[in-house]
């Protein structure tokens, strides 16, 4: 689950589903209803995946649409898969775009091009790994929209590589964080909620989510994402993402760096001196929220002005939880097609 890491981190814990921020895209707030007209789990699988070297990866991926039409790269988070979006994907191709879903490092069938390239999860490694991908594609300017991790990289990608990015989608907002900002306790009953992050950071915990990924995945599914009835076949698909062999490595180290309790790579050290600085986004941005989000998440008033360019906040209703992609598909989509617009 994605780690809402910031200067306002005390007050990320309040009733973030209640508040609605309205922005120059829309006259007034709006909430977005989960339609009945794209029913969640109308699609099960994307075929043939494509992989293409992108940086210290071999990137496994989904891609639909027309290959002319503007570029739309969509990013999962943890514990997911690019299957979170495999309602998303076609709604946004007959739509005229072409959409990229790749696989994160760690997950699926991407894989690393050496076996000394250090197994790093760190946020300026994803949100690197994103421009790699684009430069391997050929795709110069791309609009970025993810949840949880995917989010976040979106974040870094847009705040600091902006003449490469259209405009932004973000469930639960501005995610961008840094280790020290991560220092700073929060009252006991908030930091009950990171209870993984602490179980990850011991050798007992790296060995339960070793042995127990599965396990451990769909509880987390079930309590980020308390109203969603998802099925075993649907879990199943994405949880077979999670046998990557760098998986547990990857997931390790991405909660452990956070907590600063691993390095990360010193050729990331001046972008995350950047990221700590929590540079403002300037690119058109809409920002998305379930309202009923079992993870930690920001509250909407805390994040508002870290974006500077067109701005809109949506509260999706309907018992839609962390997994906002999987669950709201066409409120996921319609977001997309908007700030495209913009």
């Amino acid at each position: 689950m994605s780690q809402p890491a910031n200067p306002d981190r005390r007050r990320l814990l309040g009733a973030a589903a209640l508040a609605l921020v309205a922005g120059p895209f829309l006259s007034g707030g709006r909430l977005f209803a989960q339609s009945g007209a794209v029913k969640p789990g109308s699609h099960t699988s994307f075929g043939t995946l494509k992989q293409v070297e992108a940086g210290v990866l071999n990137v496994g991926y989904a891609e639909a649409g027309p290959a002319e039409g503007p570029a739309v790269i969509l990013l999962h988070g943890w514990p997911y898969d690019i299957h979170a979006f495999v309602d998303v994907v076609p709604l946004l191709a007959s739509a005229g775009f072409r959409v990229i879903a790749p696989h994160l490092r760690g997950y699926g069938t991407t894989r690393f091009l050496a076996a000394d390239t250090p197994r790093n999860g760190q946020q300026g490694a994803l949100a690197t790994d994103v421009i790699a991908l684009m430069d391997a594609l050929k795709i110069d300017k791309a609009l970025v929209a993810g949840f949880d991790w995917g989010a976040r990289t979106a974040d870094i990608v847009a705040a600091i590589w902006p003449e490469r990015v259209k405009a932004l989608v973000s469930v639960s907002g501005y995610l961008i964080g840094s280790q020290e900002a991560n220092s700073t306790p929060l009252p006991p009953s908030a930091e009950l909620q990171w209870w993984y992050q602490y179980y990850f950071a011991t050798e007992r915990g790296r060995l339960g989510y070793e042995k127990y990924r599965r396990e451990f995945s769909k509880l987390i599914w079930q309590l980020a994402s308390p109203k969603w009835t998802f099925d075993d076949a649907t879990f199943e698909r994405s949880a077979a993402s999670f046998d990557n062999p760098d998986h547990v490595a990857i997931v390790i180290h991405n909660y452990r760096w956070r907590l600063g309790l691993a390095p990360g790579e010193a050729r990331f050290d001046e972008l995350e001196k950047r990221l700590a600085e929590f540079p403002v986004i300037t690119v058109p941005t809409i920002t998305l929220e379930g309202d009923a989000n079992g993870a930690p998440h920001p509250d909407p008033k805390a994040y508002a002005k870290k974006f500077s360019g067109k701005y809109a906040h949506r509260l999706v209703t309907g018992g839609i939880g962390h997994n906002l992609p999987q669950e709201a598909p066409r409120a996921f989509a319609d977001a997309i097609i908007e700030v495209a617009r913009g």
